[in-house]
């Protein structure tokens, strides 16, 4: 079978803490969540999200506007791995390509959530990696977030994009790719089709100061990506390509926003299932600013994930204003 997207990333089970009073914690000013050594602190639930990860959470999203879409990922030979796989599944998302290493606990990460916003604890397990025999090359690899160990890894990556030119690849960085710096991975971004970053994870990849957000798209297609999107929060997303610079706006809120987790996910991955499906790269962007938009009025980065068919019922009634501008 030929996969439409096939992403690569570690998947984990995300516990949604919901911390109570937790303005009382908060210092708005320096950004902080601070909790006094020793006390007792206090929370309202515990939400436990089954197999998400920005990898995990774009081939979902693949999946509900209509892609076959399969992840290859690393689960550790354990209960929560178990429930990883069959919430996969249950979400149409084919595991086929994600190896069980016994001996390796699988992922598991804490959210302290607090209105809107988290925090999040991770532990990356220290998976090894390799690249699946394909029964044929998939149209598009999503390749996102990985840890240390698999720093060997995305020169395979690259290395199979380079030979087989029927397979594109979109790149949405995580903290350690970042980390890692372009010169490190520039065989990955030589063969990118489709980038994905906000402004500052941007300035960091190129070490620059660079408030100009065009400037800054310009700078990352030097490195090689044909397209290449930024994400600049509540200002918006902006995406270069071939045609010229665009601005896109927030799709306005439905309701006050209930958690920000995945709304990059969703932003990301539905631009690249809707490049497949023919639109122009700005419009791609406009559905994947729905689908966040969307996404952050649920609890986890994949219960608001909506369907191509609810796609174009929110663009339907989008307000006058929520187009794509030149830059």
């Amino acid at each position: 079978m030929q996969y439409d997207f096939v992403a690569i990333g570690d998947i984990t089970t995300d516990a949604f803490i919901k911390l109570k009073d937790a303005e009382e914690m908060m210092n708005h000013n320096t950004r902080e969540l601070c909790v006094r050594f020793a006390d007792k602190v206090p929370y309202e639930e515990v939400i436990e999200v089954r197999a998400v990860g920005n990898a995990a959470n774009a081939a979902v999203s693949a999946k509900r506007i209509g892609l076959t879409s399969a992840l290859i990922a690393r689960v550790g030979d354990d209960e929560n791995g178990r429930n990883c796989r069959a919430t996969l599944k249950e979400n149409g998302v084919a595991d086929e390509y994600v190896e069980t290493q016994a001996g390796l606990p699988t992922n598991y990460h804490y959210v302290l959530w607090f209105g809107a916003e988290r925090t999040i604890l991770v532990k990356q397990t220290k998976f090894t990696y390799s690249m699946p025999r394909f029964e044929s090359p998939p149209k598009y690899i999503y390749l996102t977030s990985l840890g240390e160990s698999a720093k060997d890894f995305h020169h395979e990556i690259a290395a199979y994009v380079h030979e087989h030119s029927e397979t594109k690849l979109a790149f949405q960085p995580g903290t350690f790719q970042i980390k890692l710096g372009a010169e490190e991975l520039k065989d990955v971004y030589a063969v990118t089709e489709i980038f994905f970053c906000n402004k500052e994870e941007a300035q960091k990849i190129l070490g620059s100061a660079e408030g100009n957000v065009k400037n800054l798209m310009e700078g990352l297609r030097e490195l090689g990506p044909k397209i290449v999107v930024v994400t600049d929060g509540p200002n918006g997303s902006n995406i270069l390509d071939g045609s010229g610079a665009w601005h896109v706006p927030m799709y306005p809120d439905p309701a006050p926003p209930v958690s920000r987790t995945g709304a990059g996910d969703a932003t990301a991955s539905s631009t690249v299932s809707y490049i497949m499906k023919g639109l122009a790269p700005k419009d791609a962007l406009l559905r994947g600013m729905i689908n966040a938009a969307s996404v952050v009025q649920g609890v986890g980065a994949q219960t608001g994930l909506l369907t191509d068919k609810e796609i174009e019922a929110w663009d339907a009634k989008r307000p006058a204003d929520f187009v794509a501008t030149e830059l």
